[in-house]
């Protein structure tokens, strides 16, 4: 796939408003981005799909209610996405489990979501997809690192 500069903070945008209108009600969805737009080479519909499974599986994480939040922030070096969760968390001895094909904690999951957007985030991104922290029954961050 073909990179190209992009507005991250549309793509963010976008995203969360498109799973906002297909989430339950009982969640919260935020955006926490700059003021200023983010531009980095993305091909934008993979990094779409990205962010929008790593939201889906954030809602799916939540029980009767919660909230998910997009933060991006950038660096110097780095444009740093997290998406946070107020879910069921991950066990430490998971971290690196979840993205592999066929993990999945869902009865009707295949489990392809993460380790697909492994792949997208780090082999045609270039970039580092990993959790952050999670705390059982608190919050899960996962974290996304693209070079600029």
């Amino acid at each position: 796939p073909t990179l190209a500069e992009s507005n991250l903070s549309n793509i963010l945008s976008g995203s969360l408003d498109y799973i906002r209108t297909r989430g339950p009600a009982n969640i919260e969805y935020l955006l926490d981005i700059p003021d200023e737009p983010i531009q980095v080479l993305l091909n934008e519909t993979l990094f779409e799909w990205v962010i929008e499974n790593l939201c889906k599986n954030a809602t799916d994480a939540i029980g009767d209610k919660g909230r998910v939040i997009l933060h991006a922030v950038q660096t110097d070096n780095h444009v740093i996405i997290d998406v946070e969760d107020t879910g069921k968390g991950i066990a430490k001895s998971k971290y690196k489990t979840i993205f592999k094909p066929g993990f999945t904690t869902k009865k009707r999951g295949w489990g392809l979501g993460l380790s697909l957007s492994k792949r997208i985030v780090e082999s045609y991104h270039h970039g580092r997809i990993f959790v952050l922290s999670s705390d059982p029954g608190e919050s899960t961050i996962i974290r996304v690192m693209l070079r600029k």
